[in-house]
């Protein structure tokens, strides 16, 4: 995909799709016609990118196909310079596509429209200058770091006062106490119910401490406890002789990374200031070149030296039937069947036609 503004962008007034949009392309041409008409809106244009993409043609065989799409009245390459109001200017190429095939004056139309455009909301934060793209980076990393750290730091909890009948105070000491769970933070519950969800995990009250911070800092990331849970859990060995470290060194190396949070800036109003044609196939715009139909001369040159170029057709140029009583000949607007006519033409002439009959 191209970046966001960059890419393929409908022209828009189109006809419904219809089996003949492309008839009047060659076979290689409405093929990738087809293909380029079939892509989401914003994909690039390029004639290198969609041959990356097609599965049957490659760059030189897309590229000629493409100035003979253009030349059809398909698609134009348009630059666009765009003022924004902290005075800013910039330069942006938008490739524009029509499924309805357009004539040069409805594209020379089109291309007046788009002079004095509001076009806010298509101006994207890749148009910001150098400086402040720095500016971005740094402040996003800055409050990436802050966001890191765990929302509040778990509050110690006071020892649990042993009872009379109660397990011993090794005991007691060994696993998590069960009694006051609501006590402990999610970081903390996620590790004592370890031991639930796999036995061969049983971390002890120490354990759950050493490595409570740890998973805080999972959570902190926008990990869940089922992740925390899953990782350390996944692909254990027959027997586990040391939970504890063994939980550290995957809390440790599978920490998920840390999520930058982009601090939104102000949106800021763009509008075009001009408008100029340019080449479909190198690029070059009014500025330096003459721009006929879409291609510069040279590139328009090529393009006629591999074969016949068939340009926008007029409706009015069409054919359509005739109105009766037009004086013209009877039968003139009778359909006819030309193999048939071949083959009676040749057994009057008493040749054998293509079915192998003599007359």
């Amino acid at each position: 995909m191209a970046k966001t503004g960059y890419g393929k962008r409908l022209a828009g007034d189109e006809d419904p799709h219809a089996d003949p949009d492309f008839a009047h392309l060659s076979p290689r041409e409405r093929e990738i016609a087809v293909f380029i008409d079939a892509l989401d809106e914003g994909h690039a244009m390029g004639y290198k990118a969609i041959a990356a993409e097609h599965p049957r043609y490659g760059q030189q065989a897309v590229r000629s196909a493409m100035g003979r799409i253009t030349l059809a009245g398909h698609v134009r390459w348009i630059k666009e310079h765009i003022t924004v109001e902290d005075n800013s200017m910039r330069w942006v190429t938008r490739t524009y596509w029509s499924r309805t095939r357009r004539s040069d004056e409805w594209w020379d139309d089109f291309v007046r429209a788009r002079h004095g455009k509001d076009v806010t909301e298509q101006y994207m934060g890749g148009l910001a200058r150098a400086d402040e793209a720095e500016q971005a980076t740094g402040e996003a990393e800055h409050e990436a770091e802050q966001d890191a750290e765990p929302a509040h730091e778990p509050q110690p909890q006071p020892p649990s006062q042993p009872q009379q009948g109660s397990k011993s105070r090794s005991e007691s000491r060994s696993e998590p106490a069960s009694e006051t769970d609501e006590q402990y933070s999610t970081a903390y519950q996620t590790l004592a119910d370890l031991r639930t969800a796999d036995a061969r995990m049983p971390l002890s009250d120490g354990d759950c401490r050493a490595l409570e911070s740890l998973a805080a800092e999972w959570l902190a990331r926008g990990a869940a406890p089922e992740d925390i849970t899953r990782a350390l859990t996944d692909g254990l060995p027959s027997t586990v002789t040391n939970p504890g470290g063994l939980a550290r060194n995957r809390l440790e190396n599978k920490m998920p990374p840390k999520k930058a949070k982009i601090r939104q800036k102000a949106v800021r109003r763009a509008r075009v200031t001009r408008v100029i044609m340019a080449c479909g196939l190198c690029d070059a715009d009014e500025r330096t070149t003459e721009i006929v139909s879409g291609l510069c001369r040279e590139c328009l040159d090529a393009i006629e030296a591999e074969g016949p170029v068939y340009g926008y057709v007029p409706d009015t140029f069409l054919p359509g039937p005739r109105e009766p009583g037009g004086g013209l000949p009877p039968g003139a607007d009778e359909v006819i069947d030309v193999t048939d006519r071949v083959n009676a033409l040749r057994e009057a002439a008493g040749l054998t036609s293509r079915n192998g009959r003599r007359g």
